[in-house]
Formats: structure tokens, sequence, C-alpha cells
């Protein structure tokens, strides 16, 4: 099943996603005639694991980390699919990485690997937007836009196996599968869970394949993740 959010001139409204429609207790909504997708659930942070590629270790030098390594977006971070990405003035190397992200159904913590199916609602796509040239994560990852998600909540899927595509404007930039992470989704929930209180809709997001290349104003971005779906967003100017 597919969970999604519309916003509409009401406000935003969540429900069961099918063929363009949001079925939620109320009525079915229209996506397009009665508003438009947004970021399907409302995290308290968003718990962003990197490192976690060793084609992206090779890319990037950088040490194979010992134990899952995090930083955390801010809930301002966020954009749902199809809304722009605004290129911020203050940097000249703005970047992408397609990662799986899961989604927490309810309050936990101290969660075994083994019964972290239980604690997740499903899993859904984030474009980890990242200014290479600014000093430190936070810096770097933590600004208005930085988070686009989406496109919705699929909840009959499990987070191993997946092959990732990422284009950019049709060229495919990542090409891979999550096999290929060092640290399994599981393995990476029940960390962060020693660390954190997770509530309802937070999101854990398990690191992104090498990511050649950088975006500019004007591209377009396709994150597709396989029986999860495709989160599109494209890039523009910061407008003053």
């Amino acid at each position: 099943m597919r969970i999604a959010r519309i916003q509409t001139p009401e406000g935003p409204v969540s429900g069961r996603y099918e063929d363009g429609t949001v079925v939620a207790d109320d009525g079915t909504y229209t996506v397009g005639r009665d508003g438009a997708l947004t970021y399907p659930c409302t995290p308290s942070a968003l718990y962003c694991v990197g490192r976690n590629y060793a084609e992206t270790l090779d890319q990037m030098d950088y040490d194979r980390p010992e134990e899952p390594d995090f930083f955390i977006k801010p809930q301002s971070s966020l954009v749902g699919p199809e809304q722009p990405i605004r290129y911020p003035s203050w940097t000249e190397e703005l970047t992408y990485a397609g990662e799986l992200a899961a989604v927490v159904d309810e309050r936990c913590r101290d969660v075994a690997p083994e019964d972290v199916p239980d604690v997740i609602r499903g899993y859904t796509v984030l474009n980890d937007v990242d200014a290479l040239d600014q000093q430190g994560r936070t810096a770097r990852k933590a600004f208005d836009t930085s988070g686009p998600l989406g496109p919705w909540i699929e909840t009959d899927v499990t987070p191993y196996d997946l092959d990732i595509r990422t284009e950019i404007n049709g060229e495919v930039r990542q090409d891979a599968n999550t096999e290929l992470m060092l640290f399994d989704p599981y393995e990476v929930v029940s960390y962060l869970s020693r660390r954190f209180t997770f509530r309802p809709g937070d999101v854990i997001a398990f690191g992104s394949p090498a990511n050649p290349g950088t975006i500019e104003p004007g591209d377009e971005i396709e994150i597709t993740y396989e029986g999860v779906g495709t989160l599109r967003n494209a890039v523009i100017g910061e407008t003053v």
C-alpha cells in the first residue's frame, strides 16, 4: 500500500494513494485538481547515514567507518515531490544523493535489529542535497529545500536487494543496489534507536552510492528505488 499526503487549500490530507488519487477518511482527492502531493510524513527530524557505500568511500577518499556515521536534517529542510530545490546563493558546489529512507510508525527506543520491521511504517525516497563547499555537515546539508522527500510511503516492500537509479536531465548518474550498503537498514535503525527516541513520522535515510557531478539551476533530478517509487524535483535559482 502507498500512503501519501496531498496539500489542499484547507491543509494537508493523508490517505491511501491510488492511480493519481489520495483516498482519505473524508473522501477522495485527485492530485492536480484538489492539490499537489507533498512530503508523505512530518518527521521531528531526519536521521541520515553517510559513508554507507564502498564506492562513495572511494570517490570521496573517506575512511571506512566502524559504525554508522550519521547526521540530522531538520524538518525545515523538507520539500515534496515536484517541488523546487532552491540553489543557495552562498554555494558554488551543489550536489545530490539518492537515498532509501524508512518512516517510523510508533514511538520507540532501543529496538533490536530483528524487531525493526515492527516499528517501521514503510519506505520512501530522500534526496540528500549537499552544498559541498561549505564547512561542516550542518552548513552543508541542513538548509531550506535540502531534503526532498517522497513521493509516498510504500508499506509493502523490504529494504533489501532494491535497485536504485538517479537521473539528471535523463542522464543516469547513480546505478546501484541496496545490497551494497556497508551497514544494512535494520542495523542502522537499531543503532540509532539506542541514541534517540523515535517518534511517529521520523525518517531514517540509509546513505547513497557515489554521486558523480553537481547540479545547476534548470536541472531535473529523478531518483527511483525499485518497488518504492520515483522522487522528482527541479533545481531553481534562489530568489531574493
